[in-house]
């Protein structure tokens, strides 16, 4: 109970703040989704979505912490991702906020370790993933490329024409994102539930 009240919190802490600063174009970024696709999975002890949200985080997690750790230490950014946190233009608040990515692989890792992963999670989250990056390329400012529906990371645009580039980024999504997540998650459950 204990996580969900303080996952509710911060929640509703950093939409308003985000909402309020980056207006809700923001929020069809996946990784924003998956703070309220989480806290609704939390209330309901839902492991499908979940699981989901746990193939979704865990390695853009990973990945954005290590693009922040090599970019402090060197001022090189390794995929590009974290720009923004070195960037004075961008709000403070905004900047200090965004460690959330950090923190949703471990809040999604423990409720699947507790509830189960569930193995459709692939499949649904795939599906939604390629929906959302439809999404965004049809209803958000091509300004802000959100979920690189543009372009991938600081580049101005594709080098591929987008009738290519937006199928192959959804494509990548699930295979270079998710199925990298799912395929141990998927392992480790088999290998619990036989001990």
């Amino acid at each position: 109970m204990g996580l969900k009240i303080a996952f509710t919190l911060w929640v509703m802490l950093w939409a308003v703040s985000y909402a309020r600063i980056l207006g809700p174009q923001n929020f069809f970024w996946l990784c924003n989704l998956a703070n309220f696709l989480i806290l609704v999975g939390l209330w309901l002890d839902h492991r499908l979505l979940l699981s989901m949200q746990w193939l979704a985080v865990a390695l853009v997690g990973l990945l954005w912490g290590l693009d922040l750790g090599v970019a402090a230490a060197t001022g090189w950014h390794p995929f590009g991702g974290t720009a923004y946190m070195f960037d004075p233009e961008f709000p403070e608040l905004t900047r200090w906020l965004s460690f959330y990515h950090l923190l949703l692989p471990l809040v999604s890792g423990f409720a699947v370790w507790r509830l189960g992963y569930d193995a459709r999670a692939l499949r649904y989250q795939g599906l939604l993933t390629i929906l959302v990056v439809g999404l965004s390329f049809w209803l958000t400012d091509p300004d802000r490329n959100i979920n690189w529906v543009y372009a991938p990371f600081g580049m101005d645009q594709a080098p591929i024409p987008t009738a290519l580039y937006l199928p192959a980024l959804a494509l990548g999504w699930v295979l270079l994102v998710l199925w990298p997540v799912h395929w141990p998650s998927k392992r480790l459950m088999a290998y619990s539930e036989t001990t």
